[in-house]
């Protein structure tokens, strides 16, 4: 048959359009069609300064509270945060004018995300009402606002990457008293080179305003040594002067102990 007469075969068959002006042969392997290529993002940029030097402008830029509290839980330049349950953050009456700060965070206040909580939150409260005082009419605080795993030592440069929030907090609260439990609190925010003697309030500069600071004991020392728990011991004479009037001004002692 020739090449008409097939032509005409497939006119009567109703073949009578061209849908392609090649041939196309169909048993040719067909190639995988690739999807294009998604467009590569830039990296976000990293974050400029050291951690410390980005947390004391996270810091700086707190201008209340809860913006405080807002710049420590995205404060991504330690990895304590990652590894806490809760943040614990200052609770209590900003407007009281006296600051209770503790060491790190224990196992019961990463719980609850509340400051001295557990057994150093029972023993405080007790504490507080020998001199009919409560923690509701106070701000808590502790140096850090992550518990470090296992409830270890918060180590210097952790201490030292936090300071800035706390110093905030104080700068933001502008407490008139500021109460410093153990050495840990106390070199936290004084230095680590003073050290205070339990003889009533020191009158120092923080974040440019006068503050009177008192140092006490660590609430978990006073729970491993009963006999300090006792209102003998030298800490409860000086528990009415939380928010009593006093003019005794405590002695800082330099690197040399003078």
């Amino acid at each position: 048959m020739d090449a008409l007469a097939m032509l005409r075969l497939q006119t009567e068959w109703g073949a009578d359009e061209a849908l392609d002006e090649a041939p196309v042969d169909r048993l040719r392997p067909v190639a995988p069609v690739r999807a294009p290529a998604a467009p590569r993002q830039a990296p976000a940029p990293l974050a400029a300064g050291t951690p410390v030097e980005r947390a004391i402008r996270a810091a700086a830029q707190a201008e209340t509270l809860e913006a405080l509290k807002t710049a420590i839980a995205e404060f991504e330049g330690c990895p304590l945060r990652d590894m806490a349950t809760n943040m614990v953050f200052a609770a209590g009456d900003p407007d009281a004018g006296l600051l209770l700060v503790g060491g790190a965070p224990a196992a019961e206040e990463d719980r609850f995300g509340l400051p001295f909580a557990g057994r150093e939150g029972a023993l405080l409260d007790q504490m507080l009402a020998s001199v009919g005082s409560r923690r509701e009419a106070m701000l808590l605080a502790h140096v850090i606002p992550w518990r470090p795993p296992g409830g270890r030592v918060p180590n210097p440069g952790e201490l030292q990457l936090y300071r800035p929030f706390l110093m905030r907090l104080i700068a933001l609260s502008a407490p008139s008293r500021v109460v410093l439990f153990g050495s840990l609190a106390a070199s936290t925010v004084l230095g680590a080179a003073q050290r205070v003697r339990l003889i009533g309030w020191l009158e120092i500069a923080i974040e440019g305003r006068t503050t009177q600071v008192m140092v006490l004991p660590a609430i978990g020392d006073l729970l491993k040594t009963p006999a300090r728990r006792k209102e003998g011991s030298p800490v409860w004479p000086l528990l009415p002067r939380f928010t009593g009037e006093t003019r005794e001004v405590s002695i800082v002692a330099g690197p040399d102990g003078r």
